[in-house]
């Protein structure tokens, strides 16, 4: 028996009765030998934690463009940040944590430079959303187009962790939540660092809830879950809590995400990505040569590819191309 057969063998015995099991797995888009030491999770976990677009993740922004500051969250920390939830809730519910993990340190992964405004610009020009184009990046972008080759029930976790998602398994459920938990979390602990909130801003009877610092609010958000999804077929919160977390989201929006503070620069980062879009549309041989040998296979139309471009930008690397662009070479900083 090998020692994949051995940790397979390990999972029927503990997780959950609703836990994704390893060798129940729906396969991968081709097939491939298994690894002898590796359950199939574990394995896509590592190829996602190795890939290209997860480490450009670390330059590409959450809520804020350019901070100053070195204890702001980028897209990379909040990645990080939402596996860890998950796999905390998990553990706990004796649910598979490598298909939790996959999936968390994967679905971000096609988010656009300059978080959700490089996201709407795209949408603007081009039917774009970041969940769709992450599942891209794993099936046909990674590995010069070859893709990750990653199993089904990842691939429905990345693609389904937005809200509107409805995940085949427990364990996208989880990171479907532990998605919201971990920017409810972090954005408000990075308003308040930025001066753009204060702990007393915050509704009183949400605090009365919730708690009284971020530590305490995400505390009681993670023992919520887990105490009311014990044992269940359904990741699920108290309506109590899951109220209270609504209505604090609500309130982030109002006070944090359309603040003109924290938001101010984003109409110039739409501009950029718009434009670098039209560039492309354009002046399709400036593409990379990825790209370009990608418009030749049939059913790719130019439009996807500029996006696909696009969208794997670090916040530095698209301010670079637009500046290669657009802005005249004695004016450059």
């Amino acid at each position: 028996m090998t020692i994949r057969e051995q940790l397979e063998e390990r999972e029927t015995e503990y997780l959950s009765r609703y836990a994704t099991l390893s060798r129940e797995s729906k396969g991968r888009l081709k097939d491939e030998p298994q690894c002898d030491i590796r359950p199939v999770f574990q394995r896509d976990r590592d190829r996602i934690l190795h890939c290209k677009a997860f480490r450009r993740l670390k330059q590409k922004t959450q809520v804020f463009l350019l901070p100053k500051g070195d204890h702001y969250r980028t897209r990379l920390t909040h990645t990080l940040e939402v596996s860890q939830n998950a796999r905390t809730i998990a553990k706990a519910l004796r649910l598979n944590e490598d298909l939790v993990e996959a999936i968390a340190l994967g679905h971000d992964l096609g988010h656009t430079p300059f978080g959700h405004a490089g996201e709407r610009a795209l949408n603007t020009v081009y039917h774009f959303s970041h969940q769709v184009q992450s599942l891209r990046v794993v099936d046909c972008i990674e590995k010069e187009g070859r893709g990750l080759n990653l199993t089904w029930e990842v691939r429905d976790g990345i693609l389904n962790h937005q809200t509107a998602g409805h995940p085949a398994t427990l364990e996208g459920q989880v990171v479907r939540l532990s998605d919201k938990l971990a920017y409810i979390y972090h954005d408000m602990d990075d308003a308040i660092r930025g001066g753009i909130l204060t702990e007393d801003d915050i509704p009183a009877d949400l605090r009365a809830v919730l708690g009284n610092s971020c530590r305490e609010r995400l505390n009681t958000l993670v023992h919520d879950v887990i105490t009311n999804s014990m044992e269940r077929p359904e990741i699920c919160m108290s309506p109590r809590v899951e109220k209270a977390m609504s209505d604090l989201r609500a309130f982030m929006f109002e006070n944090v995400y359309l603040n003109p503070k924290a938001k101010g620069e984003e109409d110039k980062a739409v501009h950029m990505v718009e434009q670098l879009y039209d560039y492309y549309m354009k002046h399709p041989d400036a593409l990379p040569e990825q790209f370009k040998k990608a418009l030749a296979h049939p059913g790719v139309s130019l439009e996807q590819t500029v996006c696909d471009h696009i969208a794997g930008m670090t916040d530095s690397y698209a301010v670079k191309k637009f500046q290669d662009y657009f802005v005249p070479e004695a004016w450059k900083i």
